[in-house]
């Protein structure tokens, strides 16, 4: 049986697993009241779109093979190897190399690590990868060999693989094996957040009261049968939203008091601002890529942009670079200069006119060909001289150049002084 049918789950859902593996009962109790998991903080509307902005950006960028020079200057792109196929385009049959990056990342964001399962074949090549969930993989140290191994749960079976086989990228940690969950470390702020969204939704499905109260003259018992009737009887006549505006009959003297209590009271407002720039925080996303717009201005997004990309993706992105050199290339491969790089470039991109700008720069200071520019815009090249050929400002030439006609300027400027004379 292939790795891939072990894990496939059997048209159970998340959801499903969770509840029948009682994996649900292994978050944290917040002082909100609110149980807090890497599956139940994701109902939070804003951690769930700081994780897609995240997990889109990084499954977008490029990624290929390249192999360094010999005389260590430059590189080449490696179409030939076998590799590329696997990193560039399909990981494994069932799904594309976007969406590989992006379920690896939907995996880190959720509990700071990701694992797949890598497939060899006999002459030692990857012919796949294939993700595995976190909860389904659990990294351990063997103390008699030192070694890290990965405990893989196989539907209920463990089955111990050793390091060579998983790709595992964990985010920062206490002992460099497993990764943190930043949704665990932050619990207290996600289960606030949890607790004013039910508050929220409790609100308007009650028809918008905070609280009731019944008065009467009459004298009941606490927990009497009569009086849970009476609460029973007004609850499915005048609770939920649906019977919000129904006029309310009451008998036998009862008097109906709303609570007096707002949002403006609560704060809620405030607190939900609060709780969705932490999280933001938390997770490294600026605010407006969320459309929280508030304090955001056409001054400083593009710059917010370019922080993004430098404190957010260029972290996850430079620790796949590493897992991918380390696990996916053998040592032969390694020193000849094989490496696997992913182009930040492509979301540092500004609009046309100032890419258009920068890149006549590089133009006309020779950093860059005719045939390189139109590579960059996804366009075949020219060809011949007019393609490749590098060009110069007029009045620019090179410290050898100018250091050349340095002694005919001064035999010519020392001659027309003996001409003066």
């Amino acid at each position: 049986m292939s790795f891939i049918s072990r894990i496939a789950l059997k048209n159970q859902t998340i959801d499903q697993y969770f509840q029948e593996n009682k994996l649900w009962l292994t978050g944290t109790t917040t002082k909100a009241g609110t149980m807090v998991t890497q599956q139940t903080a994701l109902r939070l509307s804003t951690l769930l779109a700081c994780i897609r902005v995240r997990t889109e950006s990084f499954g977008c960028l490029p990624c290929a093979v390249y192999r360094k020079r010999k005389n260590g200057k430059g590189r080449d792109e490696a179409y030939d190897h076998p590799l590329y196929e696997i990193i560039h385009n399909t990981p494994s049959e069932n799904m594309t190399a976007l969406t590989w990056r992006e379920t690896m990342n939907m995996n880190f964001d959720a509990d700071g690590n990701c694992y797949s399962i890598i497939e060899w074949n006999r002459r030692g090549q990857v012919i796949r990868l294939i993700p595995v969930p976190y909860y389904l993989m659990e990294p351990k140290l063997n103390e008699e060999t030192g070694e890290v191994e990965y405990h893989y749960n196989d539907r209920g079976k463990i089955e111990v693989l050793p390091a060579e086989k998983v790709y595992h990228v964990p985010g920062f940690s206490f002992d460099g094996i497993k990764g943190i969950s930043i949704i665990r470390l932050a619990g207290e702020t996600f289960g606030r957040g949890l607790a004013i969204d039910e508050f929220i939704n409790r609100f308007y499905g009650q028809g918008m009261n905070f609280g009731v109260v019944l008065e009467t003259d009459k004298i009941f018992k606490d927990g009497s049968e009569e009086v849970e009737f009476i609460r029973k009887q007004f609850e499915e006549r005048y609770g939920g939203l649906a019977n919000a505006h129904r006029p309310i009959i009451l008998h036998n003297g009862l008097k109906v008091n709303r609570i007096p209590i707002s949002f403006t009271d609560a704060q809620t407002i405030e607190i939900l601002k609060l709780t969705d720039e932490q999280i933001c925080g938390l997770m490294r996303v600026p605010p407006h890529m969320i459309a929280h717009l508030d304090r955001a201005t056409f001054s400083n997004i593009e710059h917010q942009g370019i922080e993004y990309v430098i404190y957010s993706m260029l972290p996850i992105v430079t620790r796949h670079e590493q897992e991918m050199r380390r696990k996916l290339f053998t040592r032969q491969e390694r020193e000849e200069g094989y490496y696997v790089k992913f182009n930040v470039d492509a979301l540092l991109r500004g609009d046309a006119k100032a890419r258009a700008e920068a890149l006549a720069i590089k133009r006309q200071n020779g950093i860059i060909n005719a045939d390189e520019w139109r590579e960059l815009d996804d366009e075949n090249p020219i060809g011949g001289l007019a393609g490749s050929a590098y060009l110069v400002n007029g009045n620019m030439i090179s410290t050898e150049t100018a250091a050349k006609q340095l002694p005919k300027r001064i035999a010519k400027e020392g001659g027309d002084e003996k001409d003066e004379e």
